[in-house]
């Protein structure tokens, strides 16, 4: 049976994982938005920094994917499961990222935090590939943003 097959019911725990992705992209939102037109302008950009636009559609692709491999996961594994917390652990510091760099304006405290979310995406993709092979190819994306994220929070500090 496919996910489209499912009976509605079976698929509330994934709209709880969407939920809780996207509503941490969201909150995240609330510090970053009103930084972006006066204190992200001011800062000096590397030349590697994606236009303000592609920010928001890639983070929405990748709490979506990061939703989907949690559930997979989650199907096996239960809730209270190493992959669980780690699943957890980075989508807190995910959110934190946002807060120290953005509300905080501590470029180098979040390079510093960023490179511990990376340890914990890569950790949380290698749990979630030994669980189920698509959760940890759904994971890929964002392990990949993530350390692109590490190299431009870098250039930005550099820079300011």
């Amino acid at each position: 049976m496919s996910f489209l097959d499912a009976p509605p019911g079976s698929r509330r725990p994934l709209y709880l994982f969407l939920l809780l992705t996207l509503g941490v992209g969201a909150a995240a939102s609330l510090f970053t938005t009103p930084q972006i037109p006066i204190w992200y302008a001011s800062l000096n950009h590397p030349s590697i920094a994606p236009p303000n636009y592609v920010f928001g559609p890639v983070w929405t692709t990748l709490y979506i994917m990061m939703a989907f491999a949690a559930w997979r996961v989650w199907k096996v594994s239960g809730l209270r499961s190493m992959e669980m917390a780690a699943f957890a652990l980075q989508l807190l510091l995910n959110f934190a990222w946002s807060l120290v760099f953005f509300a905080l304006h501590s470029i180098g405290g979040a390079l510093a935090e960023i490179i511990a979310l990376d340890l914990a995406v890569l950790t949380t993709t290698i749990l979630f590939f030994r669980r189920d092979s698509i959760a940890g190819l759904l994971f890929l994306p964002y392990l990949g943003w993530t350390a692109f994220a590490t190299v431009l929070n870098h250039a930005f500090w550099r820079l300011n």
